[in-house]
């Protein structure tokens, strides 16, 4: 069994900032990591392999500094990675994104399942893996909370709204994955030395035969016109200190009718 998990270096949302006079994120200073959901995706490939002996194959698209994040899923258990690197690809948006890593994947011949996180936490349009499957030709379900493998089929639990399906498919497939099923394994000392030792290959647009003017801003009919956060509006808040709960109740709802939240 053949598969690819795709992969994203994103910025760390938990420390990434805005700034709102040019409406772009600083990057200065703000740590780059594996996209959490590609993480778990990572680790359902990781537990396939376990099972049946899989290789698992690790792909991404971005700058040549993404080897990071391809190094770290060898070093959790990764067989193998490549990173698809072109200033071509610059201003990509996901149509354009989905169309490259789908002829990645073309590249590798013979994949029977591909992986790719639920959405990637700097964009969350969750698009791109489905935007995938249907350059491949294949079948795709989304939002996979546990993985396996029976039966020559792979079987699915995903999540739909507040309650669950099971569905079973035979491959090649596209999944893309919220949680692995447990949490993603650490890097094993053997899996670091191996990651250390590792010669990422940088595919271009050209090894993939890709048209230039299909990708890149040219090729991207999504334009981001301006980005920008919410201002908070002002809260005033206030809190009534009557101990005697008839009092405190006739109190609250002269204040609700002046700020005029209830009429009489």
């Amino acid at each position: 069994m053949n598969i690819i998990v795709c992969v994203k270096q994103v910025p760390d949302t938990a420390t990434v900032k805005f700034n709102r006079e040019t409406g772009t994120i600083i990057r200065e200073g703000v740590e780059n990591i594996m996209n959490p959901f590609d993480r778990q995706a990572v680790e359902a490939a990781l537990m396939l392999k376990d099972k049946v002996g899989a290789k698992v194959t690790c792909l991404s698209m971005g700058l040549p500094a993404a080897t990071d994040v391809l190094k770290e899923a060898i070093a959790m258990g990764c067989d193998d990675a490549a990173l698809v690197s072109d200033r071509a690809l610059a201003g990509s948006d996901t149509l354009a994104t989905s169309l490259t890593l789908a002829a990645a994947v073309k590249h590798f011949c013979d994949v029977d399942l591909v992986l790719c996180g639920k959405q990637a936490v700097d964009g969350d349009t969750a698009q791109v893996g489905p935007e995938m499957a249907e350059h491949l030709g294949i079948p795709q379900i989304t939002g996979s909370l546990t993985l396996d493998y029976v039966d020559d089929k792979f079987v699915v639990t995903r999540e739909n709204e507040s309650t669950a399906q099971t569905l079973a498919c035979a491959g090649p497939l596209l999944v893309t994955v919220t949680k692995a099923g447990k949490e993603p394994r650490f890097a094993s000392i053997k899996g670091k030395m191996k990651a250390r030792k590792a010669k990422i290959p940088m595919l271009t647009v050209a090894d993939l035969a890709i048209d230039p003017a299909t990708v890149g801003l040219s090729g991207s009919p999504t334009k981001v016109k301006r980005s920008f956060t919410p201002e908070h509006p002002a809260i005033h808040s206030e809190i009534i200190t009557e101990e005697n709960a008839d009092v405190a109740v006739d109190m609250l709802v002269e204040k609700l009718l002046e700020a005029k939240i209830i009429t009489r």
